[in-house]
């Protein structure tokens, strides 16, 4: 093995370069506004994630077996060690497909970011919410990066992208928010890289699934934490050409794009190639849901008026939703593309009062999901990670209409970004299932006001329920 491939860390240490030295001022006034709605947004999941049956079995075992009380659960009475409330504020984040999601990166930014930043401010004296903001802003802007150099092959090949990215960026949040020089971040990211893993086998009914982020979040702080006090990463995580995230994750030494990594890094900011979900399922279903909303308004049709539907989409699309459904459970729904459409043509609507365990093996939902049928269109995969939403569906009605529609990205995407109230109106909706409403304004107006606080630590003391 040649020094070069043992010594050379360019992109590694040009993220870490920017993550450290990155400063409020430098950041658009646009990305600014755009970071506090996409945190109110994962903050509303998170709070309404906080009463959901899987994370309340990770809040039980946890809260048994650590007493440490320093940072607050989301949306509960509850305390953890700063790496557990990482853990479990992320997978509330991520509880019930609702967060946000970078599309070209494959990553949902928010659930990863957001936990371990919390935990440093809620720990750490100090932090302003100016600081805050910078550092999130740090952390949304990486692991979409990593996630554009590797391409959709990477959560095509089955790893999911969410828990194998997410590391990334919870690592640079966590290392600007602790203010860790150059080498130190490269330490972090490496740290970081280290303990990426998820399998997308958990798509199919585990409640695994859900935990992934929030372990990707864990792993980040760790990084952050562990690098702060001299312990050494990987110098070149993503270079390595034996071992390093890139080789090992693609499996070769060019099925990934090392250059996206820095290009234009400062110049493009990936905060803005956010898109936040409407839906409460995937994101790779949204498109067609729209697309079958678009021909409704044009021409009313229900599901006893669709002899079938045939969904054109990528290899991404087909092999992570595309798949015949059968009743494994909430997530397998949640993910299944017949089964959101069928729920979309039966109720009209497939946010959380959709997605019910009685609901699950409905005879009605699963005859009609019968009707729908994925197929892989090699045009679509052709245009590359930033089209892998993209559909033509086609629907023949039992009188024998028949009608077409294109949609690139779902609703929420970032070149239509939902507006302020929007987002906000979506916020209430979700946290006023746990908490009063009193609370959640104020919830709202701390995150939308966080520039103007002296200390960013009274945002997570604030998503604490109180007795």
């Amino acid at each position: 093995m040649s020094t070069t491939a043992l010594s050379d860390n360019r992109y590694t240490r040009g993220i870490a370069r920017f993550v450290s030295e990155l400063q409020y001022e430098a950041i658009p006034p646009e990305v600014l506004t755009r970071i506090k709605l996409l945190m109110l947004d994962s903050i509303g999941c998170a709070i309404y994630g906080a009463d959901l049956e899987w994370t309340r079995i990770l809040q039980k075992t946890l809260t048994g077996l650590d007493t440490t009380q320093a940072c607050a659960v989301w949306g509960t009475p509850y305390k953890l060690s700063a790496p557990h409330a990482a853990l479990v504020n992320g997978t509330q984040v991520q509880g019930f497909e609702l967060d946000d999601v970078h599309r070209q990166g494959v990553l949902h930014v928010g659930a990863v970011v957001l936990p371990a930043l919390a935990s440093i401010a809620e720990t750490r004296r100090g932090m302003s919410g100016r600081d805050f903001l910078t550092a999130a802003v740090a952390g949304y802007e990486i692991g979409p990066r990593v996630g554009i150099c590797m391409g959709p092959e990477h959560i095509a090949q089955g790893w999911h992208s969410g828990a194998t990215l997410g590391v990334f960026s919870a690592a640079a949040g966590a290392a600007r928010g602790l203010g860790l020089d150059v080498d130190r971040t490269v330490h972090a990211l490496g740290i970081a890289g280290t303990q990426s893993a998820g399998l997308m086998a958990a798509q199919y009914g585990a409640m695994v699934k859900r935990m992934h982020a929030g372990r990707a979040s864990q792993s980040g702080l760790y990084g952050a934490l562990f690098a702060e006090q001299g312990f050494t990463g990987i110098l070149n995580v993503l270079e390595s050409e034996y071992g390093g995230f890139c080789t090992t994750f693609s499996r070769s030494q060019d099925r990934f794009q090392l250059d996206a990594l820095t290009a234009d890094l400062g110049q493009v900011w990936q905060t803005m190639g956010v898109a936040l979900k409407f839906y409460s399922c995937v994101g790779s279903n949204h498109s067609t849901l729209d697309a079958i909303r678009a021909m409704q308004a044009d021409h009313a049709f229900g599901a006893e008026d669709v002899e079938k539907i045939l969904v054109h989409g990528s290899q991404v699309t087909m092999d992570h939703v595309g798949w015949k459904y059968e009743p494994q459970g909430l997530t397998s729904a949640q993910l299944n593309l017949p089964y959101c459409v069928a729920t979309w043509l039966l109720d009209g609507d497939c946010f959380v009062d959709q997605f019910t365990e009685d609901k699950v093996a409905d005879p009605d939902r699963m005859r009609i999901a019968e009707k729908v049928h994925v197929a892989h269109d090699p045009e679509i995969t052709a245009k590359g990670s930033k089209f892998r939403h993209k559909v033509r569906v086609e629907v023949t009605l039992r009188d024998g209409t028949h009608m077409e529609r294109t949609v690139e990205a779902g609703r929420g995407n970032e070149k239509n970004f939902a507006s302020e109230s929007d987002i906000v109106e979506k916020f209430e909706k979700l946290a006023t299932h746990v908490l009063p409403r009193a609370h959640v304004e104020e919830i709202r107006d701390c995150v939308l006001g966080l520039d103007k606080l002296a200390d960013g630590g009274a945002l997570p003391r604030l998503l604490a329920a109180r007795g």
